[in-house]
């Protein structure tokens, strides 16, 4: 297997030599927020459901390996009686027979920046994970993560090639009922200044606001220091267990349209409707700059084009005109620090009516002209300037 073809799919069966299981489940988080189950193909369409109409919001046990960047087992997550009482123990592994889990972090099984977590599952004849067997795997993984980074970077294309402005440090904060911000790395202190405080006033607006709903997805920008501008989906809880009592909001910085671009059919197999998906994801990012239509786009998955925007919507936490829009304005992004060409060609190229429509659009996206945005981004990324001299 060369790194090039790594993906999560073969997680599981990389792990199978290092220590016996009944059944193993992939799970990660993604820019609408919560949590969701990509493997194994085998998952059924019940536990698929319950698990992401709600029961992730139970899922304690990825959560702290997530935010602990540790492996979990469940009796170091909840006491037998409190078990009982879990939803997502009580309604997902006790049916199957589980009695032993073992969660190990992830750092990005479909999307880099969204981590997750694998969930290796054993019946009570297994009997539970040993120290010894749980340093076995903990090792395996990382191994399979720097192969998987690896295999990102090498079908990483086109506007990727450049390196842009960095992303911020995070793609995903959740702040608790506390207004805590709960997160994978080492919390907000390396985050950008503008960023940080923006985050927390946003945080702290939602949980005085209380809008009612179980959850609300709000698609917003937030402005870094510089000005320049992040997409980010809001995602308010009403409750979510895992993370504590009371309201959760999750912060979910949109990732590029290349990562969209990276993923396989294959990291999704255990959701069939968010894998067929794909296709289109992969068709919209290889012909945006003509501006395909909807009708067009519903084709290439067979679905009738509202059936298929409300799922493609629902799913991706954005719509199929928003992915559009990111795949114009990252190959502007990478043109207009290229220094190579005019702006009335970049606009025309990256499928924009005219000239004025790209700055428009641009300054929409980012809060800068093209023109400010590239000087910006020259300051801030060396690299990049030396490219235009």
């Amino acid at each position: 297997m060369t790194r090039e073809s790594v993906t999560s799919r073969q997680l599981l069966d990389l792990l199978k030599p290092h220590a016996s299981f009944a059944q193993g489940l992939v799970i990660t988080s993604l820019p609408r927020g919560g949590l969701h189950i990509t493997q194994p193909l085998n998952v059924s369409e019940t536990v698929m459901r319950s698990y992401g109409e709600g029961l992730h919001a139970e899922d304690r046990l990825s959560w702290q390996a997530i935010l602990g960047g540790e492996p979990v087992r469940l009796s170091d997550v909840f006491t037998d009686e409190a078990a009982s009482r879990n939803g997502y123990v009580k309604n997902i592994l006790a049916p199957m027979g589980i009695k032993y889990v073992l969660a190990l972090p992830l750092s990005g099984p479909v999307l880099e920046g969204y981590p997750g977590s694998i969930h290796l599952l054993r019946t009570a004849e297994q009997g539970d994970f040993t120290t010894e067997e749980i340093e076995t795997l903990q090792r395996a993984v990382k191994v399979f993560e720097v192969d998987l980074a690896a295999a990102r970077q090498a079908r990483r294309t086109g506007a990727a090639a450049h390196q842009l402005v960095a992303r911020p440090a995070l793609s995903l904060t959740v702040f608790d009922s506390h207004l805590k911000p709960l997160t994978p790395t080492e919390g907000l202190d390396g985050v950008d200044e503008g960023l940080r405080a923006q985050l927390i006033e946003q945080a702290r607006q939602q949980l005085a606001a209380q809008s009612g709903l179980d959850v609300d997805l709000q698609r917003i920008t937030v402005p870094d220091s510089h000005g320049d501008r992040w997409v980010f989906n809001r995602v308010v809880y009403k409750k979510y267990p895992a993370l504590g009592e009371g309201p959760a909001i999750f912060f979910c910085l949109q990732p590029d349209c290349t990562d969209w671009n990276g993923v396989r059919v294959s990291d999704f197999q255990a959701d069939p409707e968010l894998s067929r998906l794909i296709p289109a994801v992969k068709f919209m990012y290889a012909e945006y700059s003509r501006g395909p239509t909807l009708t067009e786009i519903a084709q290439q998955v067979k679905l009738s084009p509202f059936h298929f925007h409300r799922r493609f919507t629902e799913l991706l936490g954005m719509t199929p005109k928003q992915y559009m829009l990111a795949c114009q304005i990252q190959q502007s992004k990478s043109d207009l620090l290229s220094g190579q060409k005019e702006l009335a060609t970049i606009a025309k190229e990256c499928g924009f009516a005219h000239q004025s429509h790209f700055t428009s659009r641009f300054k929409q996206a980012t809060g800068l002209t093209p023109t400010r945005w590239r000087r910006m981004a020259s300051r801030r990324a060396p690299n990049a300037a030396a490219d235009q001299n």
